[in-house]
C-alpha cells in the first residue's frame, strides 16, 4: 500500500522539547493593550526583522526629514566605493546656499560658491537635518537633486519598496524649494512612504552602515567650530543623552517634522546586546507637544524590551524520537535516526501559549522515496527532509513571512549492504510488482 507522500510528524513543542525557558510562560497570551499616540507606528527587533508592534503601519504618510537616511545611505555607498572622501571640499550652488539662508528650516547657513568638506555637510544633515547641507551633498554625488531622487528611487524599489512618493532630497513640501522641483511633481508635493517602508530603509542603513550611529548619537556640536562660521547644533533626536527626553539606550536615528507629516521620528536604541527600531508617524504635529514622538516611541521601547522574551522553538541538533526513524533500502542497518542542523525561534510575549505551535516532518523528496524509504548509502548530515512549523500566521517579519522550517539530516552514515542483499530487496521487489499487477 502506497503511504502519503508526506510522512507526518506532528508533536506539541512542550512534549518534544525539554526547554527551560518555557517555564517562564503562562498558560495563555494576554492581550496587546498598547496604545500609541500616532497616526502610524511600528516596531521591529533589528536582528530578526520580525515585528514586534505595528499600528497603520501600511498607510502612506508624509515622511518630512526622515528622507535624510536615504542620503546618509548613498553618501556612504559613495565613501566605502572610494568615489568621496571626507576630507572632500564640496562648492555651494545657488540652489543649496538658497535653502540654507531659509531660517524658518532647519539649517546650518552656507556661503554661496563656499567651500565645505563632506565631512561637516555630512554632521550638519545627521545632527541638525540641516536642508541646505543635504542638498550640497546630493549635487556632490550625482550632479544635481533630482539625479541623486532617481537614484534614490531604484535603491528603494531594490529593497522591495513599491509604494512611495520622492521628489526631493530633504522631505520638505516643493512650495520650499524654490521653484527647484522634480519634473511632473506639484508645487507642494512632499515625499510619502509607510512606516514599514521608513523602518526598511532605517534597518538596511544601520545594518550595511553602522558607523551612522557614531554621529547620530551625538547630542550637540559645534558647526566649523574657530570660525566666524560656528554655529552650535543641538540634535533634534531629544532622546540622546542630556536632551530633554533623555533615555539612555536610545543611539538614533533621524527626526522629521511638516506640516503635512506632522512630527515624525525613526528611532533606534540598543539594550543587553539587543537593537530595536521604532517609527512613530504623526505624532502630533511638532509644535503643539513637541515631545510627544520621543514619549510614544519610549512607550514601544518599552514594550519590545520588556514584553518579549527571544524563544527558541527547534534547537539545533535536537534528535527527533525513534519512532520517527527512516527505513533504510539496502542498507547494512535496516533505519537510520534523524536530527536537526540548525534552530529556529522567534520573539514571543509573555503569555503566549506554546501548546499552539507545532511542527510536521516533511520528507525530502529527491531522496525520499514514496514508501517513506532512503537508498544506501546514506552520510552523516545528508538532508532527508525538513520540520515545517505550524500555525505561524501571528508572526509578521518586515521582510516577508516568519521561516517556517529548519533542515532535517541523517544522524549517522549507514553503508550499502553487500550483494546478496541488495539482490534479495531487488527480487522482493520485482514479485512485490508482479503481484500487485494480477
Amino acid at each position: 500500500m502506497m503511504i502519503d507522500r508526506k510522512k507526518l510528524l506532528k508533536t506539541s513543542f512542550i512534549a518534544a522539547l525539554a526547554m527551560p525557558v518555557f517555564g517562564t510562560y503562562a498558560a495563555s497570551a494576554e492581550e496587546n493593550d498598547l496604545s500609541v499616540e500616532a497616526e502610524s507606528a511600528l516596531l521591529i527587533d533589528f536582528e530578526t526583522s520580525q515585528i514586534l508592534f505595528e499600528q497603520n503601519a501600511e498607510d502612506q504618510r508624509g515622511i518630512a526629514s526622515m528622507t535624510k537616511m536615504l542620503v546618509e545611505y548613498i553618501l556612504f555607498e559613495e565613501i566605502e566605493a572610494g568615489n568621496l572622501n571626507w576630507d572632500d571640499e564640496v562648492t555651494i550652488s545657488d540652489y543649496a546656499h538658497a535653502i540654507s539662508q531659509n531660517y524658518a528650516l532647519s539649517n546650518v547657513p552656507l556661503h554661496q560658491n563656499g567651500v565645505y568638506t563632506v565631512q561637516e555637510l555630512y554632521e550638519a544633515l545627521a545632527i541638525y537635518s540641516a536642508n541646505g547641507a543635504t542638498i550640497a551633498l546630493a549635487e556632490e554625488i550625482e550632479g544635481s537633486e533630482v539625479a541623486f531622487v532617481d537614484r534614490a528611487r531604484e535603491l528603494i524599489e531594490s529593497w522591495g519598496i513599491e509604494e512611495y512618493q520622492l521628489y526631493n532630497t530633504t522631505g520638505l513640501n516643493n512650495s520650499f524649494l524654490e521653484g527647484n522641483h522634480y519634473p511632473g511633481s506639484d508645487e507642494d508635493a512632499e515625499n510619502v512612504m509607510s512606516a514599514k517602508g521608513i523602518a526598511t530603509i532605517a534597518q538596511r542603513l544601520i545594518a550595511d552602515y553602522p558607523e551612522v550611529l557614531e554621529t547620530s548619537s551625538i547630542p550637540s556640536m559645534t558647526f566649523r567650530e574657530g570660525t566666524s562660521d560656528a554655529i552650535n547644533m543641538l540634535n533634534w533626536n531629544w532622546m540622546l543623552e542630556g536632551l530633554a527626553h533623555e533615555r539612555m539606550d536610545v543611539d538614533g536615528l533621524k527626526t522629521g517634522t511638516t506640516s503635512f507629516a506632522g512630527a515624525t521620528f525613526t528611532g533606534t536604541a540598543e539594550a543587553e546586546g539587543r537593537r530595536l527600531v521604532s517609527v512613530v508617524m504623526g505624532a502630533g504635529d511638532g509644535f503643539t507637544n513637541r515631545g510627544q514622538r520621543f514619549e510614544e516611541t519610549s512607550k514601544l521601547f518599552d514594550y519590545g524590551f520588556g514584553e518579549f522574551e527571544y524563544v527558541t522553538i527547534i534547537e539545533s541538533e535536537m534528535n527527533l524520537d525513534d519512532e520517527h526513524n527512516l527505513t533504510v533500502r539496502n542498507g547494512v542497518e535496516e533505519d537510520i535516526s534523524l536530527v536537526t542542523t540548525e534552530s529556529i525561534g522567534f520573539y514571543l510575549p509573555e503569555g503566549t501559549d506554546l501548546e499552539d505551535y507545532s511542527y510536521t516532518f516533511v520528507p525530502n523528496d529527491d531522496v525520499v522515496n514514496e514508501k517513506g524509504e532512503v537508498e544506501a548509502p546514506v552520510s552523516v548530515g545528508e538532508s532527508l527532509g525538513q520540520l515545517v512549523i505550524d500555525n505561524t500566521d501571528d508572526l509578521e517579519f518586515l521582510n516577508g513571512e516568519a521561516q517556517q522550517t529548519v533542515n532535517v539530516a541523517a544522524a549517522e552514515s549507514v553503508e550499502r549492504a553487500g550483494f546478496f542483499t541488495v539482490f534479495s530487496t531487488w527480487l522482493r521487489d520485482f514479485f512485490s510488482g508482479v503481484r500487485d499487477r494480477f
